[in-house]
């Protein structure tokens, strides 16, 4: 057994033993109230489920394992020369709570460089698409053509105690993100590159190969990949894909079935396709103004416009967030020091001292600050990675890292199939009748 499952058993095996006894002694406890609102607005801000790996607050953001994103830009460990953490280091937090030491990071790399092989089968099920098929249905695709490998799968079938489950869950976790990258990859330059699968390798670390692979070998250009692929991660277990993938495990699908379902999720317009929204929006921006360094006055025109056609400004507001997103704020922090003078970025810039005073002004936005999605593209591009409907790929690739994570202390701590109860429209009239 290796160092980081044996810590994620120990460590597991001892909060499945305090859950049971919370149940036991504290099960009646009522921990919320759900009004129609709610229901009727999905089960927005409802307490229904347990994610260690990650907490989302109103006004701070998020916090992986108790960190903020600044304080992990700091303390995770870096590679030789490079400003931005390895995202190898947050999964290991978010599995096992504990900032690990660089040799537990080298470690990580290489195994999961060890487990980066793919099967040929997966290649020729992509290839059976059209190039132009969407960059996240060929990803979903890939994903599920790589089930057959699913250890939790094979051992379901023979037959194995519960008390395993986690194991074999953890085994199919290192894999499948191990291969991700590989497939990823392979999807965009069929697309847009050369259409041969690129070799993974095992001397660099993840975010270096994806980079790599993607056929980027810009050194600043990997360090946005490692902050990307960071800062992504995890949100919490409300979001529609992370959600998504624990109500499908909770089922005792595999990881394979189980991600593969969260990133369909993660696919539409109102989640993680909104980073291809965003730079899109800008480019077009461009074209209608005619110009790639419009002033204020033309972009509050263009804002206004948008907004007067009744259509959102795609990146402002988020369903929880009430201060700028710390995600936005990181790769802002990033683009100071990479990418003064580029125009795309100044615009994102000059948006994000807009927007939010002419959302503030209409009174009708809870947040009119900016999500994550509002600056990545923008950096993307400064780099020459102008393929925007590929970009909710790298989300789903970073996604990964959280939600398999999760998956792991789902399987760990024994938890229940997902089983929430509807209501009809007439009950809800009903209800209201009672209580005029």
């Amino acid at each position: 057994m290796d160092l980081l499952k044996k810590l994620f058993y120990e460590k597991s095996s001892q909060a499945r033993a305090e859950l049971k006894e919370i149940v036991k002694n504290y099960g009646e406890l009522k921990a919320d109230e759900v009004n129609i609102g709610q229901i009727i607005g999905g089960s927005r801000g409802i307490k229904t489920m347990i994610w260690d790996t990650s907490s989302l607050d109103a006004n701070e953001g998020i916090r992986f394992r108790g960190y903020n994103i600044p304080q992990l830009r700091e303390l995770l460990p870096k590679p030789d020369g490079a400003r931005e953490p390895l995202p190898e280091g947050l999964f290991w937090l978010m599995l096992v709570g504990e900032i690990p030491t660089e040799d537990q990071v080298k470690w990580l790399s290489a195994e999961w460089g060890r487990r980066a092989v793919v099967d040929d089968s997966v290649f020729k099920v992509i290839d059976a698409l059209s190039a132009d098929t969407h960059p996240m249905s060929q990803f979903t695709i890939a994903v599920m053509a790589m089930q057959k490998e699913s250890i939790f799968a094979k051992k379901y079938d023979e037959g194995f105690n519960k008390d395993e489950y986690w194991d074999a869950m953890y085994e199919d976790t290192m894999n499948l993100i191990a291969r991700l990258p590989i497939v990823a990859s392979y999807i965009f330059r069929r697309a847009y590159r050369d259409g041969a699968p690129a070799s993974y390798d095992p001397s660099k670390d993840w975010s270096a190969n994806y980079a790599a692979m993607l056929g980027f070998d810009n050194v600043d250009f990997t360090d946005l990949m490692r902050l990307y692929l960071t800062i992504h991660a995890d949100h919490e277990g409300g979001n529609a894909s992370a959600h998504t993938v624990r109500l499908v495990g909770s089922t005792l699908s595999d990881a394979y079935l189980s991600f593969g379902a969260g990133m369909n999720a993660l696919a539409g317009p109102l989640h993680g396709l909104a980073n291809q929204e965003v730079i899109k929006w800008i480019f077009e921006l461009i074209e209608k103004i005619g110009t790639g360094q419009p002033t204020k006055e033309q972009l509050r025109a263009y804002i206004l416009e948008t907004l007067e056609s009744g259509q959102v400004v795609p990146g402002y507001g988020h369903a929880v967030l009430r201060q700028p997103d710390p995600r936005f704020m990181a790769q802002k922090s990033f683009a100071e020091t990479y990418c003064q003078g580029d125009p795309t970025v100044q615009i994102v810039w000059d948006l994000f001292e807009l927007v939010p005073e002419i959302l503030g002004n209409l009174g009708k936005v809870k947040n009119p600050w900016p999500n994550v999605d509002a600056h990545s593209g923008a950096l993307l591009c400064h780099y020459g990675f102008t393929q925007y409907n590929y970009y909710t790929v790298l989300f789903g690739v970073s996604r990964a890292l959280g939600v398999l994570a999760q998956l792991c202390w789902d399987r760990a701590l024994g938890l229940a199939l997902e089983r929430p109860k509807s209501v009809t429209t007439p009950w809800i009239k009903s209800l209201i009748e009672q209580n005029k």
